[in-house]
């Protein structure tokens, strides 16, 4: 879980903990994932090889609605940043 909280502090990182292969293949075509989290003490190594390839096969959805969520994201992603830098 760690991983995944530090990886979603990186601009432009959309970081999952992922358990199984449906949520491998639709974190990325539904939510835009680019970085894959896997927990090394809950899953195997022929089990993680699985969700790898899972995910690195999933491509991003162009679907209106996917499109519309990801652009709600992206303007989340600043925000924080930028109410912290008015508030001083």
């Amino acid at each position: 879980m760690g991983a995944c909280v530090c990886a979603n502090k990186v601009p432009g990182s959309h970081a999952a903990l992922i358990n199984d292969h449906f949520s491998a293949v639709q974190g990325v075509e539904d939510d835009h994932m680019n970085v894959i989290c896997i927990g090394g003490r809950t899953i195997g190594p022929e089990s993680a090889w699985d969700l790898i390839r899972a995910f690195l096969a999933a491509e991003f959805s162009d679907a209106p609605r996917h499109l519309r969520r990801r652009n709600k994201v992206a303007q989340l992603e600043f925000q924080p940043v930028q109410a912290m830098r008015t508030a001083k």
